[in-house]
């Protein structure tokens, strides 16, 4: 498969904290073998965020979505059962002093863009949190 190829890949995960280590390992092996490896720590760091916030904050199931367009963007993606959009993000200037609630400060000083949407898996209702990544 050629480097410039569009991938999608989506990683379920049971609602365990030690699933955000799958995760960015998981991630790693798909950029890596990709060709994205300039990615890899940020896009680690960010999918670590969005997937600890997707456990910590649900009681159900989440997930871990990672894709490349035909563009070369890097969209990650964290879905959870969750419906209700997630608080605004404390800048990291204000968020020093804090013990949490830095996750998606560093989401925004990080990724090119995020947002969240609406969305269903499992028969649930929940949201995917997600942010996007220039490919280098």
């Amino acid at each position: 498969m050629p480097e410039t190829e569009p991938f999608d890949y989506t990683l379920y995960i049971p609602n365990d904290l030690r699933a955000v280590t799958v995760c960015r390992r998981t991630l790693r092996l798909i950029l890596t073998v990709h060709g994205l490896i300039g990615l890899v720590d940020t896009a680690e760091l960010l999918a670590a965020e969005l997937v600890s916030n997707a456990v910590r904050h649900t009681k159900g199931p989440a997930a871990l979505r990672v894709r490349r367009s035909a563009q070369g963007v890097v969209w990650i993606g964290a879905w959870d059962t969750d419906p209700a959009p997630p608080p605004p993000p404390t800048p990291l200037d204000q968020a020093s002093e804090l013990e949490e609630g830095r996750g998606l400060g560093l989401v925004t000083a990080c990724a090119r863009h995020w947002g969240w949407q609406p969305s269903a898996r499992f028969g649930d209702r929940g949201k995917y949190v997600w942010c996007e990544l220039a490919a280098a």
